[in-house]
């Protein structure tokens, strides 16, 4: 039974069609130095990029420290402290160095889309623009939503549970690293449909084999809700698990929208080559 689902998966996968492969071929024809040389590049490039938005974050850094970061525990009465020598002055640089990133967040996406447009066709590079705005607009909504909705309640149960007899009292790194690992985590998941629209155009993903497997999908995002939220309340888990949802069927519905337009595509190109015979 488990062979015949994973064949029967495998069968459902999307075949490469023509243009995907004639793109592989295309690519594959490209030196190794050129490859190396365009990498080179474009890292010089995002290295730069990533410096002047660090100088930028490192301007503003005593607001993103005061004003955002530590605003919800001292809102809830939390008590910080700093356990290593030079603890702070590694917090303040990461800090710089993470907001430098989401500063320079749609420089970067646009010089990977750089490095691989080579082996797309000229109607795919357009996509740039649309592809750097809308991953960077879902990278900053999943910080966001994670910002003003998941973390609040996390730390308000941290404030409050437990014994009164207890003193809570947390490591300052502790407590950024997981107020960082959770809005950056946050922001890669609300990348869902973008990824999707990539990939189907690819030929990797379709439709159907996402719709297949929504019971799956569902099951696993109960699970990480579960796992991520602080509280048993199951509506609370809910909370959590409506924007995975919403998101895990927007990518359905891009990628119907892909193969919708591919079929356009095929059905015109078909039609102007019995135009010519």
């Amino acid at each position: 039974m488990a062979e015949n689902e994973i064949n029967n998966s495998k069968a459902e996968l999307p075949k490469p069609d023509e243009e995907t492969e004639t793109r592989f071929k295309q690519d594959s024809n490209m030196s190794f130095m050129s490859h190396l040389s365009e990498l080179r590049k474009r890292l010089m490039y995002s290295a730069l990029g990533l410096v002047v938005g660090m100088a930028v974050a490192a301007f503003f850094v005593d607001y993103l420290v005061e004003m955002v970061l530590l605003h919800p525990a001292i809102e809830h009465s939390l008590k910080l402290q700093n356990l290593k020598p030079f603890g702070q002055p590694i917090l303040y640089f990461k800090i710089i160095f993470i907001a430098g990133f989401v500063i320079t967040l749609p420089y970067l996406i646009y010089q990977l889309w750089k490095f691989i447009s080579p082996g797309l066709y000229i109607n795919e590079k357009k996509w740039v623009v649309w592809i750097t705005l809308s991953a960077s607009f879902s990278f900053i909504l999943g910080i966001l939503f994670s910002y003003f909705v998941m973390l609040p309640s996390m730390v308000t149960f941290a404030a409050s549970f437990g014994s009164k007899s207890i003193e809570n009292v947390i490591d300052i790194n502790e407590y950024m690293s997981f107020y960082i690992t959770m809005m950056l985590a946050s922001g890669l998941v609300f990348e869902l449909p973008i990824l999707s629209f990539i990939l189907t155009n690819i030929g990797i993903i379709n439709s159907k084999f996402l719709r297949k497997y929504w019971r799956h999908s569902m099951i696993a995002i109960l699970i990480i809700a579960a796992i991520v939220t602080p509280t048993p309340d199951p509506v609370t888990q809910l909370v959590f698990a409506a924007p995975l949802v919403i998101l895990y069927e927007s990518s359905i519905w891009v990628a119907k929208l892909v193969e919708k337009r591919k079929a356009h595509k095929a059905r015109a190109k078909e039609e102007e080559e019995n135009k010519e015979k």
